[in-house]
């Protein structure tokens, strides 16, 4: 893929570092002019063939609010055009068009006070990371519950360091994961996120939440937004992004 010269809203980006995440995600870090990003804001990409055939996509970005890079936690897709690109051909070095910081109102900048629920299907735990850092960053007064939902162990990204939210003195951060196939990872549910599970959660965290954050596939989303209201969260607390 080549770039074109900036053109609008669009700036150039550079990879500079690309890490592992899961078998099938990596990070992408980028050198990029934008604004700094709120946490659960997205970017657009685009990707430009040497003929002018041109793809376009958005992906959340994972990077707390003024990290030196941005970056991208891209999962691979069957077919997938620029997931594709992404996965077997981009290189540290390669360049491609960015547009953003998008996205006004799946974010939190620190002045939403109280618990903090974040929920993510699969890949939809790359915003709610940022959120998370961000909560991190800023001290980690209110307390943060961080459930992750994925196929398998080796599928939930970035556990090793949600893992670690209540640790180093903040004390009010907790990441509980599910898998829905194979074992689970210690202390982790075998299951899909049902009510009784929820509920057991939010009575051993103690309580309950004034804003939740819901990300992951359509149905996913949904699901858990209706098992949130059915636990009497008022629908105007829960704030949703969905793909597929």
């Amino acid at each position: 893929m080549t770039t074109p010269a900036n053109d609008g809203n669009w700036r150039r980006a550079v990879i500079v570092r690309i890490e592992p995440r899961t078998p099938g995600m990596r990070s992408y870090f980028l050198h990029a002019p934008l604004l700094r990003h709120v946490a659960g804001q997205h970017v657009d990409v685009r990707l430009t063939a040497p003929g002018g055939y041109q793809a376009h996509r958005s992906y959340s970005i994972a990077s707390s609010p003024g990290a030196a890079d941005i970056e991208l936690a891209i999962a691979a897709h069957d077919d997938g055009e620029v997931s594709g690109w992404f996965h077997d051909v981009a290189a540290v070095g390669d360049t491609f068009d960015v547009r953003g910081p998008l996205g006004g109102h799946f974010t939190w900048d620190g002045t939403q006070h109280g618990p903090l629920l974040l929920v993510g299907g699969g890949a939809g735990i790359v915003p709610l990371v940022s959120i998370a850092r961000a909560w991190r960053a800023a001290g980690g007064g209110s307390p943060l519950l961080v459930l992750h939902s994925a196929r398998e162990a080796s599928a939930l990204a970035f556990s090793d360091e949600l893992a670690a939210l209540g640790n180093h003195g903040w004390g009010q951060g907790r990441y509980v994961t599910a898998t829905t196939r194979g074992a689970p990872l210690p202390g982790g549910f075998g299951r899909r996120i049902d009510a009784a599970m929820l509920d057991q959660l939010l009575d051993e965290w103690g309580n309950l939440p004034v804003t939740s954050y819901l990300c992951g596939p359509t149905a996913f989303v949904e699901a858990m937004g209706k098992l949130l209201v059915a636990r009497g969260l008022p629908a105007r607390s829960i704030r949703t992004e969905r793909f597929g």
